[in-house]
């Protein structure tokens, strides 16, 4: 493995007393993540501190920073809470007709379920739960169930038991070609790997900041394909969306329509300093060092860990084609009861990993090493 041209490890606080594998589920705030929050915790201390603009002026910084993440642009990108945020703005904007069928893959994350799931009662749509044909969700099952009744597909780009990585772009052809739309759940790899919108095809993109974008809990963002944000459903609004709301002190008390962009599904009180001030340092930061940085990284030491992983004890529980996978990948104990047991040797040894579906996730960042690959397979091995 070449060596690191740049320290990025230095970027966080020094992990003393554990290996932590364990970036799908919490990234790890970077220092000036940190220092940002403790700047915004200053500004709610001596609130006369606060710099002018910045209520209205740092959500849209990060608005263009998420933009320039993923190929869009700032207008189509609302700010939520997490990716249950944004998929439950597409619910509620979405006018549903009698019959309308959604699709959701078998073991998908449960967010997808406890959004789309009540629309049956309420809606008095269908939801079809797909089984996959082999032993990960592919383009094709969802493309076999599509039908004339099918409005929408809800899935995750990157899926957060097996690691396994959607073709979106044929799910999204097939959508449109009966003008349905493809929603994708990007919590597992935005941030971590390159990515544009408009190749991934799909309408819809949601995502949580506290995994892979490094930021506080309770961030996240929806991205709405442009043309759409106009015939989406109008629904409660947070007034920030309201076109002249950066002008506060002469809002207009006439028109309470919201501004052509997706700001409209923000979150309500967008502009948490603690969260969006350590959001937008994160955000910063993962420019810099760039997704593509991070993903050869994450590919080497993942690539790593299974070439060298015992055979005898584990096997690999993601594609072993690693260009059908995300950015981490899972391994299991060769007998299905062995898994927990593994676990617990890992958390006993300091080496922090996920439990999920019966498999260990393995999801490492810029801060990890060979070395920390190392001292995992050292534990699996004995």
């Amino acid at each position: 493995m070449a060596p690191e041209r740049t320290n990025w490890r230095s970027e966080w606080f020094e992990f003393d007393d554990a290996v932590y594998l364990d970036a799908a589920a919490r990234g790890p705030l970077p220092r000036a993540a940190v220092r940002a929050v403790q700047q915004a915790l200053e500004w709610q201390k001596f609130p006369h501190h606060l710099p002018k603009g910045q209520h209205f002026a740092l959500p849209n910084r990060v608005r263009a920073h998420i933009s320039q993440l993923i190929g869009a642009q700032p207008e189509e990108i609302a700010l939520t809470t997490g990716t249950s945020g944004g998929l439950q703005a597409i619910a509620a904007g979405i006018d549903w007709h009698k019959d309308d069928e959604i699709l959701i893959a078998r073991g998908e994350f449960p967010a997808h379920f406890t959004t789309w799931i009540p629309l049956e009662r309420s809606a008095d749509v269908a939801v079809t739960i797909v089984e996959p044909r082999g032993r990960f969700v592919t383009a094709e099952d969802f493309i076999d169930h599509i039908g004339r009744r099918t409005r929408l597909i809800s899935a995750s780009l990157v899926r957060f038991d097996d690691a396994a990585l959607l073709d979106a772009r044929r799910v999204a052809d097939a959508c449109h070609a009966v003008g349905a739309y493809l929603v994708l759940d990007a919590a597992q790899c935005v941030g971590a790997m390159p990515m544009d919108v408009a190749a991934l095809g799909c309408d819809f993109l949601a995502a949580s900041g506290y995994k892979w974008l490094l930021s506080p809990y309770g961030t996240g963002f929806l991205w709405v394909r442009g043309e759409l944000i106009e015939q989406m459903r109008e629904r409660p609004f947070y007034w920030q969306a309201l076109p002249d709301a950066d002008n506060f002190h002469a809002l207009s008390m006439a028109d309470f329509t919201p501004a052509p962009r997706a700001r409209r599904w923000d979150s309500a009180e967008t502009a948490s300093f603690l969260n969006l001030a350590g959001m937008e340092a994160s955000l910063e930061f993962l420019l810099r060092a760039g997704p593509q940085t991070i993903w050869e990284h994450n590919r080497a030491l993942i690539d790593e860990m299974i070439r060298r992983l015992p055979r005898d004890r584990c096997v690999l529980a993601s594609p072993a084609d690693p260009a059908a996978r995300g950015p981490y990948a899972c391994i299991a104990a060769r007998k299905p009861d062995g898994t927990s047991a593994l676990f617990e040797k890992l958390q006993k040894a300091g080496i922090v990993v996920a439990l999920r579906e019966g498999s260990l996730r393995v999801a490492p960042h810029l801060y990890n090493s060979e070395r920390d690959i190392d001292r995992l397979l050292t534990v699996l091995a004995v």
